[in-house]
């Protein structure tokens, strides 16, 4: 609901509807008034201002961004803000190199070559020949031990979570651990399924096994071993080893978000932890950092055993189309997915590795973190700056800058640790010095300012 909340509120700020400088009633105001609780507020105003359409200062109202420009409508018509000059948000895809050649030729093949009954509705868990092209590449390339009767075609990771959890749920399970710092979303579906979410800590190594072994009761575990999201570190091998041996104990089992197992620059990618236990590991993946979230296929690749209670706790499920997978399923078989990843990997080695030069030529005091993979960095802010970092979020967006705080990702925020989650998946290889540039000048700014008070 929170997701919903926020849209509205930055689609009237783009029409005009709030004007800059505006107040927001307060979060328990809002709340009462649309019935909802606290927290679906307080989620909603939080991405807005990390995301710069609003800014909230300790002890006063949240506002409108006052650099958000007037917005002019015309009877109808509407005006939209432009995309900023230096998207910097993490978790987008490289939406400029989608391989549109590529696509189209699949698209034809499977168009000519589809039998007449495929194109009717998409039946359960996928076509069987998508499902076969996925098993076998996740073999190749991930080191998957699977068989088709076991990999799901889904819509994307957040949908083969939400069949999972459900599952879960229907099976006696009533908690699920997750990595803390994380992604929201799977938590918010994991919560809607019925199931409590519990934050577990992460260091260089991953997922704290001394905290995560206090909970016997959490028997459910999701994780990104390829590369955690937001902090950027491989779950060490010990520790792979050792969280199986803790959910054998437990009788547990083990969700493997493999995010951005496809981009590793410096060397080749780990395996997945799923071919390590196939009985007690489910695999989710999908193409909406590889192609784009507009193709929508994604996978699910579940112990044996499972396809009759996941069909069951969930019996309306929206597949993605017959056609959409059969274009996918060529693109696997052909070839042509691997030579799309192969430029992928060379151009984003190329952006990060820039990326990563001007920080350290224009901000040589801040800490960078992350391995050499994915599509994003951590920039450590100084502690003793006292940096207001959603203020300085808000104010860099009125120079095009659009950045994300650590602190959204967090369970709770922690401003004692400062941090912006730099993602330049989706930011131009042209303008990454610019961009460096400006954050720096905001920045020192931002300091220069804080020293003289």
């Amino acid at each position: 609901m929170h997701e919903r909340l926020a849209s509205a509120l930055r689609q009237a700020i783009r029409q005009g509807q709030l004007s800059p400088g505006a107040a927001l009633p307060p979060s328990r105001q809002l709340a009462a008034d649309l019935g909802c609780s606290r927290w679906v507020v307080t989620e909603a105003y939080a991405q807005l201002v990390a995301e710069g359409y609003l800014q909230a200062k300790t002890g006063s109202a949240t506002r409108v961004s006052a650099d958000w420009p007037e917005v002019t409508t015309t009877v109808g018509l509407s005006t939209t803000p432009s995309e900023p000059r230096y998207d910097l948000l993490p978790g987008m895809p490289d939406l400029r190199a989608f391989p549109r050649s590529r696509w189209a030729e699949a698209v034809r093949a499977a168009a000519t070559t589809m039998a007449h009954q495929d194109l009717w509705y998409t039946t359960d868990g996928g076509l069987p020949q998508t499902r076969l092209a996925l098993a076998e590449y996740l073999a190749r390339n991930r080191g998957v031990v699977t068989s088709t009767t076991d990999v799901r075609i889904t819509t994307g990771v957040a949908d083969g979570l939400t069949q999972v959890f459900r599952t879960l749920h229907r099976k006696g399970f009533r908690s699920v651990a997750v990595e803390d710092p994380a992604w929201q979303r799977p938590a918010k579906a994991a919560r809607d399924s019925g199931l409590e979410v519990v934050p577990i800590p992460v260091d260089e190594s991953g997922i704290r096994l001394d905290h995560l072994t206090r909970r016997d009761d959490c028997r459910a575990v999701l994780v990104t071993p390829a590369h955690q999201f937001p902090m950027g570190m491989v779950l060490a091998s010990k520790r792979r080893a050792a969280l199986l041996d803790w959910l054998r104990r437990v009788d547990g089992v083990l969700l493997e978000d493999d995010y951005d197992a496809e981009f590793r620059y410096d060397r080749p990618p780990v395996g997945a932890v799923q071919a390590m236990d196939p009985a007690r590991v489910f695999l989710f993946g999908s193409v909406s950092k590889t192609l784009a979230p507009a193709v929508g296929v994604g996978w699910m690749v579940h112990p044996p055993g499972w396809s009759d209670e996941i069909r069951e706790a969930n019996p309306v499920v929206t597949s993605p189309s017959a056609l959409a997978q059969t274009a996918f399923a060529h693109m696997l078989t052909s070839g042509a997915f691997d030579r799309h990843l192969r430029d992928s990997r060379r151009r984003l080695r190329r952006r990060r590795d820039k990326l990563v030069r001007a920080l350290r030529m224009h901000l040589p005091e801040h800490r960078v973190s992350g391995i050499a993979a994915g599509l994003h960095l951590v920039l450590h802010l100084p502690v003793e700056a006292g940096i207001d970092v959603p203020s300085f979020i808000a104010e860099v967006r009125s120079a095009g800058v659009r950045l994300c705080s650590i602190d959204i990702f967090r369970n709770p925020p922690d401003p004692r640790q400062p941090a912006l989650v730099l993602g330049y998946g989706n930011l131009a290889d042209s303008v990454v010095e610019e961009a460096v540039t400006q954050l720096a000048t905001y920045l020192e700014k931002a300091i220069g300012t804080l020293g003289q008070k």
